[in-house]
C-alpha cells in the first residue's frame, strides 16, 4: 500500500494504536511494549502504530504513557524502527497531548484545553492562552523530529477520541471567540498548524498522517460529520500522507446520515492519492474486505490484534476463525501482553474470563 509520499507499506493490515500502560515511568520504552509490537510485526501486520506518546509533560494522561517530549525517549524508539525495519514493516509513533484529559496527578500541572468548560468526570480546565498554543504545536514538532531521528518510518497525529485536537475541534469543549474557536476554521486552527509544522520540519519521506473521530462517541463530543468531511480536505491540502479514521463499529452507518456509511464519505472527501485506514471492530477477512471496497485503504485491528497476533497470515486459509473474547489472563500473557495490559484489558467489559 503506497503513502501519499511514496512510501510502501507491505500490506493493508495495521496494528491499531492501543492503550497498554507497559512504558516506564519516565516515558522510555520497556521490554514489554517491544515484545508487544514486533509479536504483531512477525505475525504479518504491515504498519505497525504505538500506543498515544505524549509531547509534553503536561500533556500526560495515563501511567505508563509512551512519551516522546524529551531526547532520552529516542533510544526506545530507535529499538521500535530497528526491530520493524528487520520485519519489513512500517512504523508509525502516535503522538498526542492529553489537555483537560491529562492527569495533574501525574503531571504535577493544572490541566489545559480550549475553553473552562466543566465536564464530569474531569477536572475543569483553564483555557489555553496563545503561548500555550504556540509552544503545543512546537512540542508536536520536536518530538516528530525525534521520531525521524530514531528511524521510525512517520508519525501520526492524534485527532481523535477527545485529547487536546480533538477538544479544539468540538463546538461543546472549544467556546473561544478568537482566532481558535467559533468558525470550523479556528477550531481547525491549532491541528492544521500542528499538521503543517510538522511537516515542513521532517523530510519529505517521512509519513505524516492524523487520525480523526468522525461524529461524537465516548469522549468525543460536539462533533459534526459535515465539518469533519471538510477538515479531511484541508488536512490533504496540509500535506498529510494518510488519514486514520476511528469508526469504533465498521458495520454501523453514520448517525447524522444513516443511509451513508463513513467510509465512502471519506473516500469522497480527500485526494485518492491519500489513502485513507478505518478501525472499528473488524474480526474476519470478509469485514475488513468490505471497507476496502467502500474506498477504505487499508483496515487497523485493535482488539482482534490483541487476540490474533498473526491474524494477516491466518486470513490466507478461508477456514480460519479469528479468537474472540473472553480470553483468560494466562492466554493474554501468551499472546504477548504484559500483566499490566492483560489487567487493563479488564476495562474492556467481556475481554478478560478469569476472575480479577
Amino acid at each position: 500500500m503506497p503513502f501519499r509520499n511514496g512510501v510502501i507499506a507491505p500490506n493493508r493490515v495495521w496494528l491499531a494504536p492501543m492503550t497498554n500502560m507497559q512504558s516506564h515511568p519516565d516515558g522510555t520504552l520497556s521490554d514489554d511494549e517491544l515484545r508487544w509490537l514486533v509479536r504483531r510485526a512477525d505475525g504479518g501486520f504491515g504498519v505497525i502504530e504505538s500506543c498515544a506518546a505524549h509531547v509534553a509533560t503536561d500533556g500526560h494522561a495515563w501511567p505508563g504513557e509512551l512519551g516522546v517530549f524529551d531526547d532520552r525517549h529516542v533510544a526506545g524508539l530507535a529499538r521500535i524502527a530497528e526491530a520493524m525495519a528487520a520485519r519489513g514493516a512500517v512504523s508509525l509513533v502516535q503522538l498526542f497531548h492529553g489537555g483537560v484529559r491529562a492527569d495533574p496527578q501525574l503531571t504535577g500541572e493544572p490541566v489545559w484545553s480550549a475553553s473552562a468548560v466543566e465536564q464530569a468526570g474531569v477536572p475543569t480546565p483553564r483555557a489555553a492562552t496563545a503561548d500555550d498554543l504556540a509552544r503545543v504545536v512546537g512540542q508536536f514538532v520536536a518530538a516528530a523530529r525525534r521520531c525521524e531521528r530514531a528511524g521510525m518510518t512517520g508519525v501520526e497525529l492524534h485527532g481523535a477520541h477527545g485529547y487536546l485536537f480533538g477538544q479544539f475541534l468540538s463546538t461543546v469543549q472549544n467556546q473561544r471567540t478568537d482566532a481558535w474557536g467559533g468558525s470550523l476554521a479556528n477550531r481547525a486552527r491549532l491541528l492544521l498548524d500542528a499538521v503543517r509544522a510538522v511537516r515542513a520540519a521532517v523530510s519529505p519521506r517521512f509519513v505524516v498522517g492524523v487520525r480523526i473521530s468522525p461524529e461524537n462517541f465516548g469522549q468525543s463530543v460536539g462533533l459534526d460529520i459535515d465539518e469533519n468531511l471538510e477538515l479531511a480536505g484541508w488536512l490533504a491540502d496540509a500535506g498529510i500522507d494518510f488519514l486514520s479514521v476511528s469508526l469504533w463499529d465498521v458495520s454501523r452507518m453514520t448517525t447524522k446520515h444513516p443511509d451513508r456509511h463513513a467510509t465512502n464519505l471519506f473516500r469522497a472527501a480527500v485526494p485518492r492519492e491519500v489513502p485513507i485506514v478505518v478501525a472499528g471492530k473488524i474480526w474476519t477477512r470478509a469485514e475488513a474486505e468490505a471497507q476496502l471496497e467502500r474506498g477504505a485503504d487499508a483496515v487497523a485491528l485493535g482488539r482482534s490484534a490483541i487476540l490474533n497476533p498473526d491474524w494477516p497470515r491466518r486470513i490466507e486459509d478461508p477456514a480460519w476463525e479469528p479468537k474472540r473474547p473472553p480470553a483468560t489472563t494466562e492466554e493474554l500473557l501468551a499472546l504477548d501482553l504484559s500483566p499490566t495490559f492483560a489487567t487493563y484489558m479488564r476495562k474492556w467489559k467481556g475481554f478478560v474470563a478469569d476472575p480479577a
